[in-house]
């Protein structure tokens, strides 16, 4: 990575580090930051109403029968992998062990079984994809906390084994002993863990812990039912003040789910009661559609959400995202095993719940009954807002400038129509807003939304890139449903947790700098002042992006 730069001095340059709620990008990188994975999980749980979280846990446990935290089900899938795929890699490490402990006299009678299990607990408990320890050089803070946390954690999982052998192994990956094969067993160790995290929880766990399926998303962390205002101001502030070049998006080629997908999904933590009552009036009457006992509920359970998710999608596009995620999974069928049996009772039930007009008729008047469309539709603006305004430079991915349903690839690799949405900006660039809204349907609002801002970003970077943040704190009823920032002469305010908002801010109000405020949205004149209301704000827009004059000379 240094070479790189010292190449390319003045490249624009990020990696994609996918980072645990509690890990941040080395200082020592010479990059301006990520990807974005991590900005996706602070701006979903923003949309996901954590109060609800034991009624929806509820349902999911008594629903599909599955008890598992996500934690443990983590665990038991990268030991999966370790210990299949990976079997070749951890062979190696153990070799290196061996060799290492034979040499040593605390460890020199070791068994090569005791060893093996000690890498693997260690490697199976590590919380972040990979440590970055250097020969010749000093662990970071960072990457000691890590190795202690997973140290600690394999030996409380782990008694059997012993707790000198596992500091011994926490102490080798931070390279505090000499050698070669020291040296050795560190670095593989670091390139090997990479791929436990993303085949074990990426590419396993994420399809089988189903409890809310837009929290399943690379970077975020299906555990944490939905994330708070204060985290998310948090997460800015420390963007701003060391990364404020570093990618943010909300969705990529890689994502599960779009982010649209995840927005409207999010809804239905705000109405536990209602959604458990569908979903067992559906399972109730799809029972006549399974085979052998085919698909297992939790297989079903995620079945219902993407279809809410992603509605109207069709049968073919479900059923091939059923058959990858249940291979994924690796319960029923696999990859590597499959097993043409269950897949192809999966794909029965799938088309036969897809042919049942009664059943589509309640799962449309399900979506309806609850303004799931429009609703989502508004969280995708909020979202949208956020991604462009927040400190950091956005992405993003071809499609999403309009509404975009798409699943994981191959489904949200699809060909897209350039032409189409380059034909509906022409038309909407210079339209009266209400015109713009009576396109709802074609996608106009996020693109026209989308446009302005990147407008005012090309002819105005400083009013995005200042390294100012400083949180709004609403006031009122309905305070707990904004979330918005200063950023020195740009001003944002977006709804958040829709269904309860009501579309009735009451007397939601928020503080606003001295001085002259115009919309970059509508081109309204707003003064500061204290105890702005934001229904005033948003009256002709539901998000609100502002910028403070330059002072008259």
């Amino acid at each position: 990575m240094g070479r790189l730069r010292s190449a390319a001095p003045d490249t624009y340059m990020v990696v994609e580090d996918i980072l645990a709620a509690d890990e941040g990008v080395p200082d020592t990188f010479p990059v301006q930051g990520t990807t974005g994975y991590d900005f996706i999980a602070y701006v979903d749980g923003l949309f996901v109403d954590s109060a609800n979280e034991g009624s929806l846990t509820a349902l999911y446990h008594a629903f599909t029968g599955e008890s598992q935290l996500f934690s443990e089900v983590v665990r038991t899938c990268k030991h999966e992998i370790i210990t299949t795929e990976l079997a070749p890699d951890f062979e190696r490490l153990t070799n290196l062990l061996v060799d290492i402990c034979d040499v040593n006299r605390r460890h020199r009678d070791r068994t090569r079984r005791e060893l093996r299990e000690a890498v693997r607990e260690i490697a199976a408990c590590l919380g972040v994809y990979r440590t970055y320890v250097r020969r010749g050089s000093p662990p970071s803070e960072q990457d000691r906390r890590h190795v202690s946390m997973a140290v600690q954690e394999a030996t409380r999982r782990q008694p059997d084994i012993d707790a000198e052998l596992l500091s011994f192994v926490g102490d080798l990956l931070l390279m505090r002993y000499e050698g070669a094969n020291e040296a050795e067993f560190s670095a593989r160790f670091q390139q090997v863990t990479p791929a436990v995290m993303a085949k074990g929880v990426e590419d396993t766990a994420f399809y089988r812990y189903n409890r809310l399926v837009s929290l399943n998303e690379v970077g975020g962390d299906p555990g944490s039912f939905g994330r708070s205002v204060e985290a998310f101001h948090a997460h800015c502030l420390k963007t701003s003040e060391k990364w404020p070049a570093t990618m943010l998006t909300l969705s990529t080629h890689d994502t599960k789910r779009s982010g649209d997908v995840r927005a409207r999904t999010n809804l239905l933590s705000e109405i536990p009661a209602e959604w458990e009552s569908a979903v067992r009036r559906w399972a109730e009457h799809n029972e006549r559609h399974r085979a052998q006992g085919f698909p297992d509920r939790n297989l079903e359970y995620l079945m219902y959400q993407t279809m809410v998710g992603a509605w109207p999608v069709d049968e073919q596009r479900l059923v091939a995202f059923l058959q990858k995620a249940a291979r994924e999974a690796k319960v029923h069928t696999s990859w590597i095993n499959p097993v043409q049996a269950f897949e192809d009772a999966l794909a029965q039930f799938a088309g036969s719940v897809m042919a049942d007009a009664e059943f589509k008729s309640d799962l449309e008047s399900f979506i309806g009954r609850h303004q799931l469309v429009a609703l989502g539709r508004l969280a995708s603006l909020a979202q949208t807002t956020l991604l462009m305004t927040s400190p950091g430079v956005p992405d993003l991915y071809q499609g999403t400038e309009v509404w975009n349903l798409s699943l994981v690839d191959p489904d949200n690799r699809r060909p897209m129509d350039f032409e189409h949405v380059a034909s509906l900006l022409s038309e909407i660039r210079g339209a009266a807003l209400s015109d713009v809204i009576a396109r709802t349907d074609e996608g106009a609002p996020k693109l026209w939304l989308i446009n302005r801002l990147l407008e005012q970003r090309r002819t105005d970077p400083k009013l995005f890139g200042s390294s100012s943040y400083t949180p709004l704190i609403a006031s009122g009823a309905k305070a707990r449903h904004a979330v918005g920032f200063v950023r020195d002469r740009l001003l944002v305010v977006a709804p958040r947790l829709v269904v309860g908002l009501g579309g009735d801010w009451a007397d939601t109000a928020i503080d606003i700098p001295d001085g002259n405020w115009r919309s970059l949205l509508t081109g309204d004149e707003q003064e500061g002042g204290l105890g702005v209301p934001v229904a005033q704000l948003t009256r002709r827009f539901p998000v609100a992006v502002l910028a403070r004059r330059a002072a008259s000379r």
